[in-house]
Formats: C-alpha cells, sequence, structure tokens
C-alpha cells in the first residue's frame, strides 16, 4: 500500500493499561480507502485501538498518523439528555445565525458563521431522513428520543461533517431492524476510509476487508466476514491436520526412543557379561566397551533429538489453531416437559401503554423483536418483577431468570465463583468449579475478581451465574445478550444455550443469532404483543 492511498498509519504502536495489561508492543498498521472490518476476541483491545487512532489515548510508544479529519462513533455513548437536537448534530451556531439573519440581524459575524453553508437545514434533514430520523425536530431534546436514536443522531452529525476518516465502535448495538438496515445502507455509500468494530455479521458482510486483531497483531483478509470465515475453516481444517499429524509423529518417536534404550541396554549386559567372561585381552575389552558407550549416546542423542523436533513440529502446528472453545454444560434440572405452563400473561398492560396476552408452555424458544421505544425490556422487566404491572396479570409458573443489558447482576467485589455460589448456596465448591470449567473458566479463573473481566468474560460469569442457579431456572429472560460481544463469544452464547432445556425468552435485534437458537415462535411488540413472521 503507498504513501499516497494510506490514511491511518501505526508505527511501533504499543499500548498498556496502568495496572500492566498489556496490549500492544510495536503494532504496524496501516488502513487505506475503503470499508474495514475490524474483528478479534473481547479483550483483543479493538475499542482501544480506535481510540488510539482517535486520539482519545495516548500510546507508551511509537505513532499514530491520519490523513484528514476523523469522525469516532464509541461503543457507550453517553449524551446530556437536556442537549436540543441541533446541537448533537453541530448546526445549532450556523442554524441561530440563520435565523437571525432572516430576522433581518445584518451583523457580519453572523454571515462568518453561516460562511457557505446556506442549505444547512435542508441537507441537515436529508441526513436524518436517510437514517429514518426525519419525524425528530432540531428543536426537540435529547431526553425526547430513544437510545437507538440517540445513537443514529451521532451517526447524523458524523455524516453532516464528511470526515475523510471514520471510526465506528459496535453502532449497531440497541438498534431496531429498521434502524439496522438503514445503518447499513449508510455504511455501504461511505466513500471515504471506515473502519468499523463489531459482532454485526450482516454489517460486516458489507465491508470491503476484515481485520482480525489476534495477540496484539493485525490479519488482513481482502473480502466480506463470510469469505473470511471460509478461508479460515479450510486453513484451520488443515492446521488439525497438521496437528493429528505430528501427534502421530511424537508417539512414533517415542516408541523408538524406548526401543532403542531397549536395544542400547541389551548391548550394555552384552559387553558386561563379555568383559566378566574375559573372553578377550583386557586393553581390547576397554576399547570395545569406550567405543560401544560413544556410539550408544550417539546413538541416544540421535532418537532425543529426533523426539524433540517432533514435539516442536507439534507445538508450531497446535499453535495454527486457534482455541476459540464452545460452551458445552449439561444441565438437567432445567429441563421442561412440553406440555408444562412456564408463564402466562393475562390481559397485562407494562408501562408506557403496551398490552400483552401470552401463553408459555413447554421448552419453547421465543423471540421478542419490535422497534426501539416498543417496550420490550420493560416487558422483560415486567415478567421478571423488577416493574409491577399497571394491570392484567403476569404469572411465571416455573423458576425464571433474568439476564438484563446492562450486566448488573454480579457483585463486582466477589469473584466469579463466590457470584455463582450466592445464587446457588447449597453447591459444593468443586461442583461449581467443574462446572464453571465448561463456561471456560478453568484452573485459577474461577477465582477472579468480577471487576477485572473483560465483556465477553463477563457475559460468560454472568450467564453461568444464571444458568447454574438454585433453583434451576427453567425459564431464561435475555435482553439483547449480543450486545458488545465478539463473533467467538456470540457461538459460545450459542452453544450454551443448546445445552439449555428450559423455555426461552430473548429480545434481540440481532437475526443472525436468533437464526441460530432455533426460534419456535417470533412475538413482536408494537403497542400490543402478537404473532410474527420469522425474519
Amino acid at each position: 500500500m503507498s504513501a499516497a492511498t494510506t490514511h491511518i498509519v501505526c508505527h511501533g504502536l504499543t499500548f498498556a493499561w496502568p495496572d500492566g495489561t498489556s496490549l500492544f508492543k510495536g503494532l504496524e498498521l496501516a488502513i487505506g480507502p475503503g470499508r474495514t472490518g475490524l474483528i478479534g476476541l473481547n479483550g483483543t483491545g479493538k475499542s482501544t485501538l480506535l481510540r488510539l487512532i482517535a486520539g482519545e489515548l495516548t500510546p507508551m510508544a511509537g505513532v499514530v498518523r491520519v490523513a484528514g479529519e476523523i469522525g469516532y462513533l464509541p461503543q457507550n455513548l453517553t449524551l446530556d439528555t437536556t442537549q436540543r437536537v441541533d446541537r448533537v448534530l453541530g448546526i445549532d451556531r450556523i442554524r441561530a445565525a440563520l435565523h437571525a439573519i432572516e430576522g433581518g440581524d445584518p451583523d457580519e459575524a453572523h454571515f462568518a458563521v453561516v460562511g457557505e453553508d446556506w442549505g444547512i437545514e435542508e441537507r441537515t434533514r436529508a441526513t436524518l431522513d436517510q437514517l429514518g430520523l426525519s419525524h425528530i425536530g432540531l428543536d426537540r431534546t435529547v431526553g425526547q428520543v430513544s437510545g437507538g436514536e440517540t445513537v443514529l443522531l451521532r451517526l447524523a452529525a458524523l455524516l453532516l461533517r464528511k470526515p475523510e476518516v471514520l471510526l465506528l465502535d459496535e453502532p449497531t448495538n440497541n438498534l431496531d431492524r429498521d434502524a439496522r438496515t438503514r445503518l447499513y445502507a449508510a455504511v455501504a455509500a461511505w466513500q471515504g476510509v471506515l473502519v468499523v468494530v463489531s459482532h454485526d455479521r450482516e454489517l460486516l458482510d458489507r465491508v470491503d476487508n476484515i481485520a482480525d486483531l489476534r495477540a496484539g497483531d493485525v490479519r488482513w483478509f481482502g473480502g466480506t466476514l463470510t469469505e473470511y470465515e471460509e478461508t479460515l475453516a479450510v486453513e484451520q481444517e488443515a492446521a488439525e491436520r497438521m496437528v493429528r499429524s505430528a501427534e502421530a509423529d511424537v508417539r512414533r518417536q517415542k516408541r523408538e526412543l524406548i526401543e532403542a534404550h531397549d536395544k542400547l541396554a541389551g548391548r550394555q549386559r552384552f559387553a558386561q557379561k563379555a568383559f566378566e567372561n574375559k573372553r578377550e585381552p583386557r586393553a581390547v575389552m576397554r576399547v570395545r566397551k569406550r567405543t560401544a558407550q560413544e556410539s550408544a549416546g550417539k546413538y541416544r542423542l540421535l532418537h532425543e533429538g529426533r523426539l524433540a523436533e517432533a514435539r516442536e513440529r507439534l507445538t508450531e502446528a497446535e499453535g495454527a489453531v486457534r482455541d476459540d472453545d464452545e460452551i458445552r454444560v449439561d444441565l438437567p434440572h432445567t429441563a421442561v416437559p412440553p406440555r408444562r405452563r412456564v408463564l402466562t400473561l393475562d390481559d397485562a398492560e407494562i408501562r408506557f401503554g403496551a398490552r400483552a396476552r401470552l401463553e408459555v408452555q413447554g421448552p419453547e424458544r421465543i423471540a421478542l423483536v419490535g422497534r426501539n421505544g416498543a417496550g420490550k425490556s420493560t416487558l422483560l422487566s415486567t415478567i421478571a418483577g423488577e416493574l409491577s404491572v399497571v394491570s392484567g396479570e403476569v404469572t411465571a409458573h416455573v423458576p425464571l431468570r433474568y439476564l438484563p443489558q446492562r450486566l448488573d447482576i454480579l457483585d463486582e467485589s466477589l469473584s466469579i465463583l463466590d457470584n455463582v455460589r450466592r445464587l446457588a448456596p447449597g453447591a459444593e465448591p468443586q461442583r461449581v468449579r467443574a462446572q464453571l470449567a465448561r463456561f471456560l473458566f478453568r484452573k485459577e479463573r474461577p477465582d477472579q475478581r468480577v471487576d477485572s473481566l473483560s465483556g465477553g468474560e463477563r457475559f460468560r460469569a454472568s450467564l453461568a451465574a444464571l444458568m447454574l442457579a438454585e433453583p434451576a431456572p427453567q425459564l431464561l429472560l435475555l435482553d439483547e445478550p449480543t450486545n458488545n460481544l465478539d463473533l467467538a463469544s456470540v457461538r459460545q452464547l450459542v452453544s450454551a444455550l443448546e445445552s439449555y432445556r428450559g423455555a426461552l425468552l430473548v429480545a434481540s435485534h440481532d437475526v443472525p443469532f436468533l437464526r441460530m437458537l432455533g426460534i419456535t415462535r417470533w412475538l413482536r411488540l408494537d403497542g400490543e404483543l402478537a404473532e410474527s413472521e420469522p425474519l
């Protein structure tokens, strides 16, 4: 890639957190025009890398050079709810100057503020319309729009600025289906440099390149996520064959080393016997013995060297195989018989006016979909008993557990093990450790404090605490569970839920994830809860 086409350069980039956790050591990275999907496991530093490029963090060593203006949309977006929409969009001063001029104020300062941007309001409304926000007035406050609309407002502000480089960190989190579709279109139409961190498969299938951040280095692939995964699957299959071949070679070299030891031991016994019987002159026998010992040493070293080489090849082959373990845990106590009543919503009215009638029986897997602000999270909180119903009745007939978007069910000051035991006080510590190993918390990891976990680890710990709780949950409520999870963590979540034998009610805008769950019924909340066609 030539300097003329390179817009982002990281040279010798080194960064570590204050606690000593190192993310990058001498990272070399060059990004040119086009749409790049930045993927990697949770905790590898994807969001940190974007913040370094955006200038929000300072590297310990190395340099970051960016050609052109940067537009950055962070993962955790917090806006002042009292701010007006036009200020969030960055056009409040120009609007004020325009309105002053239209009102007859000839002050030259107003003309200086407007510059050449006389059509700013029309351009702004066109951008808002492009993102499905045409109903939002410029004089409204942020507190009057939904969380998903807030994300799109910030994106609209970036599009209006037309930066040369656009950095997006998990932009589809909390967006409903329609909003995601509009964001996909905006990404597809982007003409500059775009780097997006996301777990959204549909979004990553609209990029030009995939950059896989792993162990402090980046591997590039020209193409979409699906094409990258197909290539990676072929590579991994070949790598696993190499491991099997290397393992067989190690076993063979071990056998040959044992046989060599046996052969040498036999020769030594024969030589010792000959020495004792004095069949030849003592001087000749000493020379023969010394020669035999030297030959035996060389023979032994030859086989030991071959074994060491075979082990090196095995280590190298194993290093090429990715350790993306899946969660497999046996949860028989969560099982629900096919005709058992699990949940009843009898003409229930929840906050903000939504109404719901619902009967859940047996181990159904239900997807709850709907636009942002329809009340999906409110409905789940009401079923979980965290919010009271306005009218009607909500009755859970089995033990249930609820995992909210904010993942606040764990005590930050406790270890993973102690958090699970808090919800399952009767469980033996060793049994809990054995189960946590199935959730990929092995050896000393269960003793790690929650406040030191990465986002994906925190989610796994929360899921383990819920699924291993006592009494065993026979109804599991999940609210946007794939938010902030990397692709490997999403696969781990799917594998864990495959082991779950109870009823499942999950609110999500992540359609590919819902399809992987084997959903048996689709419900849409839009004023009222109703059956929906599968998405």
